[in-house]
């Protein structure tokens, strides 16, 4: 589908958006917190897994479904995710940095995770996944740092407009993501959908409530549980198809679609929150 090839631009133009609130001291002040990313990924690759596995036995899936569920789990966080946690008023720079470490620990932690779970392990495309991390994160996001910090008089003006473009831009993601998958949708069994919609579930409210536990506030709490419950369901896609069938891909379409919409879902909840409090 021709619409399709729309998704990476509008996920750059994101990311250069959000890089225009941001400032270094961002990206230092998470850096000096280490344990914070860690806790985010450590949470990710143990609880979403776990999570996907358990599901996929309870509810009785497929074998090819509960397969793809596992590939779900065992996958780096998404991109999407530094969208909704821009959305949300999360912190941005953790998110980017916690999608960064957890891409870069996929090229272990999936193989290994889907041996231990499906007894069959799978190669990780990982320099094709750090260079597009490379590309549609990191340096539009970077770009636009580098832009507040030093011409952050002139970025003022559009500032109150950023958030209002990146809804736009991920509802347009949203549609397209729709439409490509609109015949799966038309021959899928309601049981997987309630699977995926409950791991995805599962992921947020972990991501928020152990944290909270630990004392974290509530930007950090909403942070991780954008983290943790967004997978790149894109992989689990790819790594489905190659490697085990069609049908074990269908988790992570109906994930990809989901994920999304429950994340926008919930960062417009806690934007209003946020405005209320104000």
């Amino acid at each position: 589908m021709e619409w399709k090839s729309a998704i990476v631009p509008l996920l750059v133009v994101i990311m250069f958006c959000m890089g225009l609130t941001l400032s270094w001291s961002h990206f230092r002040e998470v850096l000096r917190k280490p344990g914070l990313i860690l806790l985010g990924v450590g949470l990710q690759y143990l609880m979403m897994p776990l999570a996907a596995f358990l599901l996929g036995r309870l509810l009785h899936l497929t074998p090819p479904q509960l397969t793809g569920m596992v590939l779900v789990g065992s996958s780096a966080g998404g991109t999407a995710s530094n969208v909704i946690c821009f959305l949300a008023r999360g912190n941005v720079a953790l998110s980017v940095l916690m999608t960064l470490t957890s891409t870069l620990l996929a090229v272990i932690a999936t193989p290994t995770l889907t041996y231990l779970y499906l007894h069959q392990t799978v190669p990780v495309p990982a320099s094709a996944m750090l260079l597009s991390l490379l590309e549609i994160v990191l340096l539009p996001l970077l770009a636009g740092t580098f832009i507040n910090t030093w011409f952050g008089h002139w970025v003022n003006r559009l500032r109150p407009w950023l958030p209002l473009a990146a809804t736009i831009a991920i509802a347009l993601i949203i549609a397209i993501i729709i439409a490509i998958n609109h015949e799966t949708l038309d021959h899928t069994g309601w049981l997987i959908v309630i699977a995926v919609m409950l791991h995805n579930l599962c992921g947020l409210i972990c991501g928020y409530w152990l944290p909270a536990l630990l004392g974290y506030d509530k930007t950090i709490c909403r942070t991780l549980a954008i983290e943790v419950g967004m997978q790149n369901s894109g992989l689990s896609v790819a790594l489905a198809v190659k490697y085990f069938s069609t049908a074990a891909a269908l988790p992570g379409a109906l994930f990809s679609l989901w994920h999304n919409i429950s994340g926008s879902l919930l960062a417009a909840h806690w934007r209003r929150s946020s405005d209320a409090a104000t």
